[in-house]
C-alpha cells in the first residue's frame, strides 16, 4: 500500500476590509484627534499606580535605612507588565477599547472587523511604543496618508481604530442625506 502524500502548507483566506471610509465615513470622522486625547487619558491611568509605587518604595527605603533602594530596579519591569496588562485586558475586553478610548467613543477592531483580544491588545501596545520611540512625530503623519486613518503600528498588527456604534450613529443621524 502506497503512503498517502501529506500536505505541508497553510491555507490562508484573505478577508476583505470590514470598514470602508467611502460608504461609512462616520466611522472615521474625528478619530485621530480623539485618539490622541484617549492616549493622554490612558497615560495618566497607567502613570498613577507607578507614581504610587515610587512613593511606596521611597517610604520603604527610609524605613529600611536605605536598603529598600534596591527595589527601584524592579520598577521598569513592573511598569512594563502593568502597561501590557492594562492594554491587553482593556483592548481584549468586551468593548475592545481602553478606558481612554471608551471615554472618547472609540474602539479597536481587526482590519476585517473582529473584536480585539488580549494578545492583540498587548502586541498593539508594544508596536505603538516601538513606533513612537523610533519615528516620533512622523508616526502621526501616517494617519493622514490613508483613508482609514490607521497609524503605522495599526497596519503592522492588523488593527483599525474607529468610532464606536453610539458615536457613529449620532454622526450618521446628523449628516444630511444626499
Amino acid at each position: 500500500m502506497a503512503a498517502d502524500p501529506k500536505k505541508l502548507g497553510v491555507a490562508i483566506e484573505m478577508k476583505p476590509h470590514a470598514y470602508d471610509p467611502e460608504t461609512s465615513p462616520e466611522l472615521f470622522e474625528g478619530v485621530p484627534a480623539r485618539r490622541i486625547i484617549a492616549f493622554l487619558i490612558d497615560l495618566v491611568i497607567i502613570a498613577v499606580p507607578i507614581i504610587f509605587l515610587w512613593v511606596f518604595l521611597f517610604a520603604i527605603t527610609i524605613v529600611t535605612l536605605g536598603l529598600g533602594v534596591v527595589l527601584y530596579g524592579l520598577v521598569p519591569a513592573i511598569s512594563t507588565i502593568w502597561a501590557l496588562l492594562y492594554y491587553g485586558l482593556t483592548l481584549g475586553g468586551p468593548n475592545s477599547a481602553t478606558i481612554g478610548m471608551r471615554m472618547m467613543d472609540l474602539e479597536m477592531r481587526t482590519w476585517y472587523g473582529a473584536p480585539a483580544y488580549f494578545v492583540l491588545g498587548a502586541v498593539h501596545a508594544i508596536g505603538f511604543w516601538l513606533s513612537v520611540s523610533l519615528f516620533t512625530p512622523l508616526v502621526l503623519i501616517v494617519c493622514f496618508l490613508n483613508s482609514r486613518r490607521r497609524l503605522l503600528h495599526d497596519m503592522l498588527v492588523g488593527t483599525i481604530v474607529i468610532n464606536n456604534e453610539v458615536r457613529a450613529g449620532a454622526l450618521r443621524a446628523g449628516r444630511p442625506k444626499v
